[in-house]
């Protein structure tokens, strides 16, 4: 099959290169997936993973990306869920072969129906800003219908997924970002918006889960406004500031994955 590959970490982006690579076979509980669509980070080629196996073993070339979207080709032993011909979607093991290819081994229950109706493209844009999004709003922020959650970000890809999913789990959903954002992050979910460049910040009052996609001093102002038992969640490293009666969390997306022999 035809794979973009890369063996030199130190060439970054400009290493990638296409290849014929061997297709891949499932091992147990693995889905083959014929790729119609994929994602890939430029930040993968910073990955340890993207260049080593969990035992730390070279695995170059490697085949980065890992969103994906397309039609199961194939089962491996004991797969269950899923049906060959059927559309996926979803989100490739860090420390295997990506999604930058034809096809990809996955394990099943790492990836979802895709519906007739939603395009590969669009299903292959979802996986990391969606897992990101659910994983820190219920699985470290906790969040509760009721409460209200800042979103930094509210019209970028990971804001835009926090404030939808916010506001289906019944938050009150405050977005922030620049003037020309404004509408978008209104479209997306948010029943108020912050202009970062003109509007005060504090305005916004006490809020009970802040989440961050910017950092610096817009983290450290956001802190002070958490409720005691609140949360501000981070995705762009330790945060600088902490609320005074709550919970600092950072963090980055995790897929499941299995132990590598």
């Amino acid at each position: 099959m035809k794979a973009i590959v890369v063996t030199d970490r130190a060439a970054g982006t400009t290493g990638m290169k296409l290849a014929e690579r061997p297709e891949p076979l499932a091992a147990i509980n693995d889905v083959i997936v014929q790729i119609h669509a994929s994602g890939f980070v430029p930040t993968e080629m910073a990955w340890p993973s993207t260049w080593t196996d969990r035992r730390d073993r070279d695995r170059t070339p490697s085949i980065p990306g890992h969103e994906v979207a397309g039609v199961v080709t194939a089962l491996g032993y004991g797969t269950t869920g899923l049906s060959v011909g059927q559309r996926v979607f979803g989100l490739a093991d860090w420390h295997r072969d990506g999604t930058l290819a034809e096809y990809v081994a996955v394990e099943a229950r790492n990836l979802a129906p895709l519906p007739g109706d939603v395009d590969f493209a669009v299903g292959a844009s979802l996986p990391i800003s969606g897992l990101t999004a659910w994983q820190g709003l219920f699985q470290h922020g906790r969040l509760q219908a009721g409460q209200s959650v800042l979103v930094h970000g509210s019209a970028g890809a990971v804001g835009s997924m926090v404030a939808q999913l916010a506001r289906e789990a019944g938050a009150y959903v405050v977005g922030t970002g620049r003037a020309a954002d404004r509408q978008k992050a209104l479209d997306f979910g948010a029943q108020a918006f912050v202009d970062l460049d003109n509007d005060a910040l504090e305005d916004v009052g006490r809020i009970d889960l802040v989440f961050d996609v910017i950092g610096g001093d817009i983290q450290k102002r956001s802190a002070g406004l958490i409720r005691a038992g609140g949360t501000l969640v981070s995705i762009v490293g330790p945060a600088e500031a902490r609320p005074a009666d709550g919970l600092a969390v950072d963090f980055v997306c995790r897929v499941r994955s299995r132990p590598t022999e």
